[in-house]
């Protein structure tokens, strides 16, 4: 019997809500805000506290004290927070100190439509106490939980460059706007000499570039330079780990996906460590994370589609439909590109076309690298 995987929209643990102390915590920069449900206290404690674990953690055992005296033993103690930009680590000190820890998606979180509602932290409190316990019975549709990582370090490397090379683009984006200004164009900005050619530069008019707009370029480039080289350490230390350990799991779905004509390393490498190393449950699941899904629109006799849900990473969203234009001057003759080709001849979008074409392309990356299932006619490189 085939087994499917959890995808945490409901707890598969029974719940003893009169051995279980169940608390929420309302997480911010300056405070934490705890509530609790104790077996046998009719009431529901709220505790504000400074950004402190062990604090946390004592409120509990002094809450299970509590609860003890009442007459109630507990024996399992379940947290839940939303995710944020605390990240996972509080979930992780809390697992470690044997108490389970769950992460909300804030999204999956219902709350009231009115145009002005009221919004506190204790309301946001007992909004999530309410759909934590529905999803602590089991019941579907409360909320959905985050997996938790066991470390964000992986990623690290391929979001601090995807940040150089923004800053990088802005950089070269600025110098180009300033030398137009003075109606300086063609020069190009990125080469190694071009610091030295910037004196030689003269404006329509004849004139030199003027001294404090050629003292802010030459700061410019020299904050390129220094950029460049930061991007180029980020590269040569993967090339160095790929290298070093190639039978390291993700080293190898990243040498895996690199054997594809077309997927370079950092597209390989950004896969691999954003989505490809998450335990998904099945192609639409994977679909759905990259938010390369639909939303439809349908009510009485409306039938409209509105576009890209967007729910997913934003990363992986942007990366498989720049490599699907790859995709299409790489891999000419594959299934993939064919059906493109043929949609596109009956009459459908290029750029609607190259969205479901980036969905069908990263759930056949996902086979491959897990199935081993080559994509119909894609063209390998020699392993």
């Amino acid at each position: 019997m085939l087994q499917l995987k959890d995808d945490l929209s409901r707890s598969l643990v029974a719940l003893d809500q009169d051995r279980t102390l169940i608390a929420v915590v309302e997480l911010s920069l300056a405070t934490w805000l705890v509530g609790g449900v104790l077996p046998g206290i009719q009431r529901e404690p709220l505790k504000k506290l400074p950004p402190d674990p062990e604090g946390l953690l004592k409120v509990l055992h002094r809450w299970r004290e509590e609860a003890a005296k009442a007459g109630h033993k507990v024996t399992r103690i379940v947290v839940a927070f939303e995710a944020g930009r605390d990240g996972f680590w509080l979930a992780r000190w809390l697992q470690a100190r044997g108490i389970e820890a769950y992460v909300i998606h804030p999204t999956s979180v219902a709350v009231s439509r009115e145009q002005r509602r009221a919004k506190t932290d204790r309301l946001d409190i007992a909004l999530l106490k309410r759909s934590f316990l529905g999803w602590l019975r089991g019941e579907k549709k409360h909320c959905t939980m985050v997996a938790i990582p066991l470390s964000r370090k992986i990623k690290r490397p391929t979001r601090e460059r995807e940040q150089l090379v923004g800053k990088r683009t802005g950089i070269i984006n600025r110098m180009k706007a300033a030398l137009v200004r003075l109606g300086i164009r063609g020069f190009n900005v990125k080469l190694r000499k071009a610091p030295e050619q910037l004196a030689t530069l003269l404006t329509p008019e004849g004139h030199p570039i003027p001294t404090n707009t050629l003292a802010e370029l030459r700061r410019e480039m020299a904050h390129l330079r220094f950029i460049d080289e930061q991007i180029k350490q980020i590269e040569d230390d993967r090339l160095q780990q790929l290298k070093q350990a190639p039978q390291r799991p993700l080293n190898a779905r990243v040498l895996q996906l690199q054997r594809i004509v077309g997927v370079g390393t950092e597209t390989a490498d950004m896969l691999t460590h954003e989505v490809l190393s998450r335990d998904l449950r099945d192609h639409r699941a994977v679909a759905r994370y990259a938010g390369l899904t639909g939303s439809p629109d349908e009510s009485g006799s409306r039938r409209r589609e509105k576009g890209l849900a967007k729910a997913g990473n934003a990363r992986v969203r942007r990366g498989m439909i720049q490599l699907a234009w790859r995709f299409l001057l790489h891999q000419k003759d594959s299934a993939m590109t064919q059906w493109y080709q043929a949609s596109v001849a009956a009459g459908k979008k290029r750029k609607t076309m190259v969205v479901a074409l980036a969905r069908k392309l990263l759930i056949a990356l996902w086979r491959f690298v897990t199935m081993g299932d080559i994509p119909q006619g894609v063209v390998l490189r020699p392993a």
